[in-house]
């Protein structure tokens, strides 16, 4: 059996559009939600990006059952991970323990803003091991001191935890991801259906562990408006995550894929109102293996047809094919 989530988009719509998109999602009867964590968008086109943290906090009062997810929050530049204890076990009381924490090593496009310079993608991992570790033993209780060789924890204690800690999940895109998920992680995160990503994830000690997917879909009635759409807002998305955790601004996204066509876009994205086509574009994550996938509608303002249509039609369909 799959379940089926709805994403928070925070490149794509602003906070009270988000509390409000994903309050109609829990009512029309997604299993799961996740939310994306940016300081910019992808694309000028998408044209939003409000912090998620908030969002989340405000989603965790105006829901009750839907559970929340980031997905995922960097916790190296932008945050040190002794914050991102703090906020994860702050969203899991507010939540009444429907949060999971989602890592990943970041972007160039959100981490560049505090100045840092952007590392090789083995100084990245190496700081997010670190960061996971610090991040698990605040989850333990108590004081926690920390001399690490990117982070310095001092007396850090979390003063309001939940009975049980938020689980974690880690974002993989290769062997190496997929070793540290695998040891460090409660459930493996991935936005890509690559069966090779886990069974890395399983030889590394993720045996049993969720896995969530991610994919983007574009409804609307009128097919060529969500090709449209799709191409406008969406279109770096095949991209490929080394170079997508690269890039540090919208503009070089503009850039790096000006002449990948809507007929591209079309080809990796269903789009329209077939529910067939978009039962095909899952299908490959249930057979890879996964349990959860997440669905990205492309477009803030066609959130509420697209929840309307999938309460009616698309989830109906999907639990047909997939249970």
């Amino acid at each position: 059996m799959v379940q089926i989530g709805y994403t928070m988009m925070t490149e794509q719509a602003g906070p009270r559009e988000l509390v409000g998109h994903v309050v109609r999602a829990e009512e029309a009867g997604f299993d799961f939600s996740v939310t994306s964590d940016h300081y910019f968008p992808w694309l000028r086109s998408q044209g939003h990006s409000p912090y998620a943290w908030a969002v989340l906090g405000a989603a965790a009062q105006a829901t009750s059952r839907i559970p929340l997810m980031t997905y995922v929050t960097c916790p190296t530049f932008r945050y040190h991970p002794a914050v991102v204890a703090q906020k994860a076990a702050t969203l899991q009381l507010l939540s009444e323990g429907r949060f999971r924490l989602g890592l990943g090593s970041g972007e160039n496009l959100n981490e560049h803003v505090v100045g840092g310079g952007w590392p090789s993608v083995d100084v990245r991992h190496e700081m997010f091991e670190e960061a996971v570790e610090i991040i698990r033993a605040l989850f333990k209780g108590g004081h926690v001191n920390h001399r690490g060789t990117h982070f310095d924890v001092e007396s850090a204690r979390l003063w309001d935890l939940p009975d049980e800690a938020p689980p974690i999940g880690i974002a993989v895109s290769g062997e190496r991801s997929c070793e540290l998920a695998g040891r460090l992680g409660d459930l493996v995160i991935a936005t890509e259906p690559k069966a090779g990503l886990l069974e890395a994830f399983d030889r590394h000690g993720g045996q049993g562990k969720p896995r969530v997917g991610q994919l983007p879909v574009c409804y609307d009635p009128d097919r060529d408006t969500a090709v449209k759409r799709a191409h406008s807002q969406f279109r770096w998305f095949g991209s490929g995550w080394k170079v997508n955790s690269e890039l540090p601004h919208p503009d070089s996204f503009e850039a790096a894929t000006q002449f990948v066509t809507q007929d591209d876009v079309a080809d990796s994205i269903p789009c329209g109102d077939d529910p067939d086509a978009f039962v095909e574009a899952v299908r490959p994550y249930a057979e890879a293996g996964f349990t959860e996938i997440a669905l990205v509608q492309i477009g803030g303002e066609s959130q509420p047809a697209y929840l309307d249509w999938s309460e009616k039609t698309l989830l109906p369909a999907l639990r047909d094919a997939f249970g």
